[in-house]
C-alpha cells in the first residue's frame, strides 16, 4: 500500500464539516467491501445502508472481525437484487449514494442504466479515476478508463462535463483539461486529434462550460511545461493540467494502471452522470483510496443538497 503525498487528505479535512451522506451499499460480502464501507462511517463520510443477503454478510464480518451492531442491513438473496434494491433505495430518496461492494460492475451498472427503474439522466455516464500521483503537484482526473469503451464525439462532451463539474465540486474554479492523443497536431490520420479540436471549439461555442480545454495534446506535452515548449506549444493547460481525458477505455486504462503500479499513485474511482455519484472500489485498492472515494462522493452529495 502507498503511504500517498496527502493530497487526498485536503478532502478529508473538508469532509469533517459535512453530516455524513446515507449511502445505498450493493453486496458488501467480501471483507474489502464491507470493511471500507465501516471504514468511510468512522469517519463520518457515509451512513450505510447494507444491501446484501444478511447471513452472509454477518458472516463476513464475523471472520473478518467487524462488529455491525447498529448497521442497517436490507436482506435480499443475491447479488443482483442487491444491486435493484441498491438502486430502489436512491430512487426512493432514502440513499443519496450508491456504492458498489463485491458484485461486478457490469451487475451494478446494468442496474443502474437501466431504462425502467434506473438512475438515468440526460448525460451519459462515465468513470473518473481521481489520482494522487506522487510525482505530480496534485490530484488528477483520468477520464473515462472504466466504462466506454470507443467513446464518440458526443458521447465525450459528457465524459468532460461530467469531470469539470465533479472538479469543480472538488474546490477548482475553472479546471483545466489536456485532451490527450498521441501528437499534438491535428490529422485526419488519428480521429482522436480531431475530437479533441472539436471538443476544444465546442468549449469555445459554450457546448462545454466551466473549464479551460486544450489538445489534442501528446502525454508529455500535456504533463511537462518543458516538453510542450520544446514543441513550441503555447498553453494554459500544458504542465498545469487537473483532468486527462483519453481517448478511449483501452488508453485510459494503461494510463491510469500504469500510474498506479509505476509511480506509485493510489486511485479513487467514482462513476458520474448518473442520479447521485456512484462509489466504484476493488479489492486491490487501498484503504485510503477507499476512503478518497468516499470522501469525494460526499463533497458532490452536499453539492447537490445546496443546489436543490
Amino acid at each position: 500500500m502507498t503511504t500517498g503525498s496527502g493530497k487526498y487528505e485536503q478532502f478529508l479535512e473538508r469532509c469533517k464539516r459535512l453530516a455524513p451522506i446515507p449511502t445505498a451499499v450493493a453486496h458488501p460480502c467480501e471483507a474489502s467491501a464491507l470493511e471500507g464501507a465501516l471504514d468511510a462511517k468512522r469517519l463520518g463520510l457515509i451512513m450505510p445502508i447494507l444491501v446484501g443477503p444478511a447471513t452472509r454478510i454477518a458472516a463476513v464480518a464475523k471472520e473478518a472481525g467487524l462488529d455491525l451492531s447498529g448497521e442497517v442491513i436490507v436482506d435480499v438473496p443475491h447479488s443482483h437484487a442487491a444491486a435493484d434494491k441498491a438502486v430502489e433505495l436512491v430512487r426512493s430518496g432514502k440513499a443519496e449514494l450508491l456504492m458498489k461492494g463485491s458484485l461486478h460492475t457490469d451487475e451494478l451498472m446494468s442496474s443502474v442504466v437501466a431504462r425502467e427503474g434506473g438512475l438515468r439522466t440526460g448525460r451519459r455516464v462515465s468513470h473518473v479515476f481521481i489520482m494522487d500521483v506522487p510525482t505530480y503537484h496534485k490530484v488528477i482526473i483520468v477520464t473515462d478508463a472504466a466504462i466506454n469503451i470507443a467513446p464518440n464525439l458526443e458521447d465525450k462532451v459528457d465524459i468532460c462535463q461530467n469531470a469539470i463539474d465533479l472538479a469543480r465540486t472538488m474546490g477548482l474554479e475553472r479546471p483545466k483539461v489536456a485532451i490527450l492523443s498521441a501528437v499534438e497536431t491535428v490529422t485526419s490520420k488519428i480521429p482522436s486529434t480531431i475530437d479533441a479540436a472539436a471538443l476544444c471549439k465546442m468549449a469555445d461555442r459554450g457546448q462545454i462550460t466551466g473549464g479551460i480545454l486544450d489538445g489534442p495534446l501528446a502525454f508529455d506535452n500535456a504533463v511537462s511545461k518543458e516538453a510542450a515548449s520544446t514543441k513550441g506549444i503555447q498553453s494554459e493547460v500544458a504542465g498545469d493540467p487537473d483532468i486527462l481525458l483519453v481517448p478511449d477505455l483501452e488508453a485510459g486504462n494503461i494510463l491510469a494502471k500504469q500510474l498506479s503500479f509505476l509511480a506509485n499513485a493510489d486511485s479513487a474511482g467514482l462513476v458520474l452522470g448518473a442520479r447521485v455519484p456512484i462509489i466504484l472500489t476493488s479489492r486491490a485498492d487501498s484503504v485510503r483510496s477507499r476512503i478518497a472515494s468516499c470522501a469525494v462522493a460526499m463533497l458532490v452529495a452536499h453539492r447537490r443538497r445546496q443546489a436543490a
